[in-house]
């Protein structure tokens, strides 16, 4: 075995080791959302420690059932499911991805913490403009650490997350039949 294939092998296993260590954390007491889905239940638990702006506004949107109704707008297989933007809720799809509560929360990046599969992060379109919409990972993105603001990670529910990710969807990643939320709700630190 080379050189290079050692080192791979080593990032390997640091990366899973790091992954290993997240999900501990996940499993640790932390406030949990819970996201009714027509697929079946998801639930994460919310990383306070480690995003605190963005995890109280999370916190925050779900309270006042800002969550409720909206659809997973974005499917990449692969890549991630993406949901949180108020605009699903109406009829027109032109609009989604582009919605959120009419304001921003500033980036919070941990070197602790990764894109790993069921990592949930804020998606956003610019640096510091974190509001409502979210994603889940479907595989392991280190790229976009250090990128975008990790707020949780799954615990229960990967299985809906990979049945969502398995949905038609048309040539803008757009879900054909809507994946709704239909209720989104806080289950307390756990």
């Amino acid at each position: 075995m080379g050189r290079r294939s050692s080192v791979l092998i080593l990032l390997a296993l640091f990366l899973s080791v790091l992954g290993i260590c997240q999900m501990k954390c996940a499993k640790g007491e932390h406030d949990i959302v819970v996201i009714k889905t027509d697929c079946g239940v998801i639930e994460f638990a919310l990383f306070d420690d480690y995003a605190p702006l963005n995890v109280e506004n999370i916190m925050k949107l779900v309270g006042k059932g800002f969550y409720n109704g909206t659809t997973f707008h974005r499917v990449v297989p692969g890549f991630v499911i993406q949901g949180g933007d108020p605009n699903t809720k109406d009829e027109d799809p032109s609009n989604d991805g582009r919605g959120g509560p009419g304001y921003y929360i500033k980036d919070e990046f941990s070197k602790d913490l990764r894109h790993f599969i069921g990592t949930v992060a804020m998606a956003k379109a610019r640096p510091d403009q974190n509001g409502s919409q979210f994603y889940i990972c479907l595989d392991t993105l280190k790229f976009l650490d250090g990128k975008y603001t990790i707020v949780g990670q799954v615990i229960k529910g990967m299985e809906v997350v990979n049945k969502i990710a398995e949905v038609e969807t048309d040539k803008n990643d757009r879900p054909i039949n809507d994946v709704v939320m239909s209720k989104v709700y806080m289950k307390g630190k756990q």
